[in-house]
């Protein structure tokens, strides 16, 4: 029997096999097929499945802590009954590990990646820096440090560190944190470049003060606060203010936001939601009137309809000129190229 490897009597005939299926193996159905031909149909159960040994436990474990490191999941994930039970329609034999099994073979695998990228960083002559600062959601400061270099005439990047920042953001501080990380990974000497914000604390930081490279002002964020400026215009302010308004109508009532959906469907527009600008987001406020220009004939027709609008809301939330909507593009096109990982962007912007 190839189910449980069991020795059979056999007298000319497959009785003993059909009777071992119906005693043994009874999810196991059989049925003719033509005069001379048996097939075997298994309905095999979640708990009659193949037999999870070490080797495929190891692969299983490995490719959750894939699972966490590259979706950026909560450890805690594993301990979630929907993705315990999950596992055990999937793998029945195979027992999750608690939390801090997972931590310990997670801080295994960035061992062996900090080990793997020493060895990459070995063969660079030079490097460049990117870095900043930054908030998480639970207010904790945190210090990112991005480390760039060539390989085989490619372009290559790789997350260094996330340092935390409990302390003051001072250039001296600051400066500790990345002279440490140049020591830890072996880099003195060969960090030919660090590109920062225009943060006046990074700025000092990157001087001959405290470093050895060269400070590079970052240029997309050079733009984005001259964008910022031309924003404070009176008319662009005011522009800018009257589709914010206009976009958080649409997002605080929901009467309009199905009438919106209704409208789309219509006047057969694609049925995308209106965009909100953010002023930390770069480019938020060219989506926000792209969607706007887009969206235009549906928001007409629901800002027109007096049984969803009330005619003194439609007056104040009329869609604005889109003259502003040509130079917003230019500004993008220019963030985007000037953003690029894969490519070395500063040689389209540098002496300046």
């Amino acid at each position: 029997c190839k189910l449980c490897n069991t020795e059979l009597r056999y007298v000319n005939s497959t009785g003993s096999m059909l009777n071992h299926l119906k005693l043994k193996h009874p999810s196991v159905s059989c049925e003719k097929e033509g005069k001379n031909q048996m097939i075997l149909t298994a309905f095999v159960s979640a708990g009659s499945s193949r037999k999870c040994n070490t080797r495929r436990a190891k692969k299983v474990m490995k490719l959750i802590c894939n699972m966490i490191t590259t979706d950026m999941l909560p450890i805690s994930v594993v301990e979630g009954t929907g993705f315990r039970a999950l596992m055990s329609f999937v793998e029945p034999e195979y027992h999750v590990p608690v939390r801090q099994t997972v931590t310990s073979l997670i801080e295994k695998c960035y061992e062996d990646c900090v080990k793997f990228l020493r060895e990459k960083l070995e063969h660079a002559i030079t490097v460049a820096f990117t870095t900043d600062c930054w908030t998480a959601l639970t207010t904790e400061s945190y210090m990112t440090v991005t480390c760039h270099y060539i390989e085989n005439w490619e372009l290559q990047s790789a997350v260094l560190q996330t340092e935390s920042m409990a302390e003051r953001h001072t250039a001296e501080n600051l400066a500790k944190k990345l002279n440490t990380i140049v020591e830890k990974w072996g880099l003195a000497g060969r960090v030919l470049a660090c590109v920062h914000d225009n943060a006046s604390n990074i700025v000092l930081t990157n001087t001959p003060r405290y470093v050895t490279w060269e400070s590079i002002n970052c240029f997309s964020h050079t733009l984005q606060l001259a964008i910022n400026d031309g924003f404070s215009s009176s008319s662009v302010d005011r522009a800018i203010a009257a589709a914010s308004r206009l976009v958080a109508h649409f997002h605080h009532s929901t009467v309009a936001a199905k009438a919106l959906e209704r409208k789309q469907t219509q006047l057969q527009v694609k049925r995308h939601q209106l965009i909100q600008s953010c002023k930390t987001r770069w480019n938020s406020v060219y989506d926000m009137f792209e969607r706007l220009s887009e969206q235009r004939w549906a928001i007409t027709a629901v800002l027109s309809d007096s049984s969803v609008t009330k005619q003194s809301d439609a007056r104040t939330l009329q869609l604005q000129d889109e003259d502003i909507l040509p130079l917003l593009s230019t500004l993008k096109c220019a963030t985007t190229a000037m953003s690029a990982e894969q490519s070395v962007s500063i040689s389209n912007i540098y002496p300046i």
